[in-house]
């Protein structure tokens, strides 16, 4: 037993070890902007550059509606799904994986040449159409972690009951998704909720090739041209991504777990 737990132990030193020495490496040489000191000038130059705001902002607006999108559109279809075509399901989870077998290199080329300024429906051919695009495509590339953290809420509740029930008091399926369904699976909707988000802030291919002022090629841009400045970036970008995770947790954890019920 000791000797099983020891292994164990061990492994995961070494996992953790091959995670953080990097990270605490890349950490170290972001503060060694000042010659001979450590320093927090990088972060500070990082913080005052008014493309940082710029495109941090946007990339977080364009985010939120992602996310909008992707609720609007999966917790309906999860739900369809669930009630009555489950035979669908299989079907259903492969498509919702496609995004993760497509290269993002070939979604956006699809979508450029699909809806060109001389395509039937012309997204390119303005700043707010391309933004449009843009929210398409990353809620596109978000599906299978929105739809499969939607799906294991659903699991856990009686969606067939609830919906007798909210039926026979008079509900129509409007009502029946926002004021039961979505409730009793919020937890589950805001873990992909922050996943989509930790997704959006650091994708780089689709806004790049979309000619958007987003946040993921200003990291590129940053690091081809700076020294210091980009690893302050990473360091950033980490804790944003590893932020919205410890969100997911803390939400499962300290969340009410109170049985699905309709009020």
């Amino acid at each position: 037993m000791k000797r099983s737990r020891l292994w164990a132990w061990s492994l995961f030193g070494i996992g953790a070890a091959y995670f953080l020495i990097p990270l605490i490496a890349t950490f170290e040489f972001s503060l060694r902007m000042r010659r001979g000191a450590y320093s927090w000038d990088a972060y500070a130059a990082v913080f005052a550059d008014p493309r940082f705001q710029a495109t941090f902002s946007y990339s977080a607006f364009i985010a939120l509606c992602t996310i909008v999108v992707g609720i609007l559109l999966v917790v309906p279809a999860a739900y369809f799904v669930r009630l009555r075509l489950p035979h669908l399901r299989p079907i259903i989870e492969f498509v919702t994986l496609l995004p993760l077998i497509i290269p993002p290199i070939i979604l956006v080329f699809g979508y450029i040449r699909l809806y060109n300024s001389s395509s039937w429906l012309p997204f390119t051919g303005s700043a707010l159409a391309t933004d449009l695009l843009l929210v398409f495509a990353y809620a596109t590339l978000s599906l299978p972690l929105m739809y499969r953290a939607v799906d294991t809420g659903l699991r856990t509740i009686d969606v067939g009951t609830l919906t007798e029930a909210a039926t026979i008091l008079g509900a129509n399926q409007v009502t029946i998704l926002a004021r039961i369904i979505l409730p009793n699976i919020l937890i589950a909707v805001l873990s992909g909720a922050f996943l989509t988000f930790a997704i959006v802030m650091g994708e780089f291919v689709i806004a790049s090739l979309l000619s958007r002022p987003a946040f993921g090629p200003y990291l590129q841009l940053i690091g081809a041209n700076r020294a210091y400045e980009p690893a302050a970036l990473a360091i950033i970008s980490f804790i944003i991504t590893w932020g919205a995770m410890g969100t997911i947790q803390l939400l499962a954890r300290f969340a009410p777990k109170t049985a699905a019920r309709i009020d």
